[in-house]
């Protein structure tokens, strides 16, 4: 069987010139026609003129990550490849917190700009894989079409997103699918599998359920099934990401996928190095009213002096100042006058001197973040079935 995986595996691999020219020679007519369905389109989306200079194109692509692996490969990709394919996968596992919905669209909208192309794997198998929504299947649908929602309220540019959705993909190409799933995890020892477990927000020393061995060796396999070139997701899948670099080694695969990886905003309570959907207390949700907003900053961690581990100064500096461009402190001349910081390094220089104190930030991070979340509460408040469907998820017991 493994040797049959191995040959199977071996016919899908195309050289990366043969897919180039492929691509070129494909209707720019069909390419055009690609239908829009709900939200994103199908199939990949034809070059455009960015009106931007390789070195442009890098840098923008290049802020997206925390992290790259390796630099040069995605300048090179830039260069060589006319429509870059960029991957994120998401389990649907509750309500989208402000670092899935802003931070990613400002990611998507930086990637697309630079004339990538970008694939959502909307990973309804794995989130059911790592028991999420309790394992029930329909429940997580519901939860990746609000997702999606939520994504088009903000304002991410769909034009050349698509959202492919895990269990109708894998059903309608497993031949393809099933034998790369097979080969990788033929390639590599369970140790090795076991230290990928944290993508799942689980610990190799967990009681795992053999659906969470496997998953990520999945995980693997969607990269080189999706045809990604780029692997946009956080700085918390690295490893898995890493294991399909090194799945590329074992295989000869000259062009690796590079790994862009995004920052993890921190949780709002002290020492919560991110934030998690099952402690509403941790996070501003998307939908989440004016008065959450509010009284989840005025009780967030944000001692007097301290940038490390200050979950506010985060928010200001991966979410209102990249979406604002600046940052509008408020208050009385007695107490220092309105400011307008037009940097981060400005808020964090004034915040470490004391000369922003903690009273200034909070009412000013809420007012922000209340402006860049209102477009997405009077959709959930006008669009009839889109407030079904949070009224839907709202229901559903978040389950870890």
């Amino acid at each position: 069987m493994a040797e049959e995986a191995t040959a199977e595996l071996e016919q899908m691999k195309v050289d990366e010139e043969e897919v180039a020219a492929e691509e070129e020679a494909e209707a720019p007519s069909e390419m055009a026609a690609a239908a829009t369905i709900g939200a994103g389109v199908t199939g990949v989306a034809p070059p455009i003129d960015t009106g931007l200079t390789l070195e442009e194109r890098f840098q923008l692509c290049r802020s997206v990550g925390e992290e790259c692996v390796q630099d040069e490969e995605l300048r090179n990709l830039l260069d060589k490849k006319p429509v870059p394919i960029c991957y994120d996968g998401f389990e649907p596992s509750g309500r989208m917190h402000i670092a899935q919905g802003v931070m990613k669209c400002l990611n998507v909208n930086k990637l697309t700009k630079a004339g990538c192309h970008f694939k959502f794997w909307v990973a309804d198998w794995f989130a059911l894989m790592n028991n999420k929504m309790g394992g029930d299947l329909k429940k997580i649908q519901k939860v990746g079409q609000y997702m999606v929602e939520v994504w088009k309220a903000v304002g991410m540019d769909l034009s050349r997103v698509e959202f492919i959705w895990s269990s109708e993909e894998i059903n309608k190409r497993g031949h393809e699918y099933w034998p790369l799933v097979l080969d990788i995890a033929r390639r590599n020892k369970l140790a090795r599998i076991l230290r990928c477990t944290q993508i799942m927000g689980r610990s190799e020393t967990d009681d795992l359920a053999a659906s969470q061995i496997f998953y990520p060796v999945m995980q693997c396999a969607d990269i080189f099934f999706l045809k990604a070139d780029i692997c946009q997701l956080g700085v918390d899948q690295r490893k898995v990401n890493m294991l399909a670099r090194e799945y590329c080694d074992d295989i000869k695969r000259k062009n690796k996928p590079v790994i862009l990886s995004h920052h993890m905003l921190a949780g709002l309570k002290q020492g919560q190095e991110k934030m998690s959907k099952s402690d509403p207390e941790s996070a501003i949700f998307m939908e989440d009213t004016e008065a959450d907003v509010n009284l989840k900053l005025k009780k967030a961690y944000c001692p007097p002096g301290e940038v490390t581990g200050n979950p506010c100064l985060e928010y200001i500096k991966y979410v209102v100042m990249p979406w604002c461009g600046k940052f509008c402190v408020r208050r009385g001349p007695d107490n220092g006058g309105n400011k307008d910081y037009t940097t981060y390094e400005e808020v964090e220089a004034d915040f470490v001197s004391l000369e922003l104190h903690p009273g200034d930030v909070k009412p000013a991070l809420s007012r922000h973040l209340n402006e860049i979340l209102q477009p997405v509460r009077d959709h959930f408040t006008n669009n009839k079935e889109a407030k079904l469907l949070l009224d839907t998820i709202k229901k559903y017991k978040v389950t870890k």
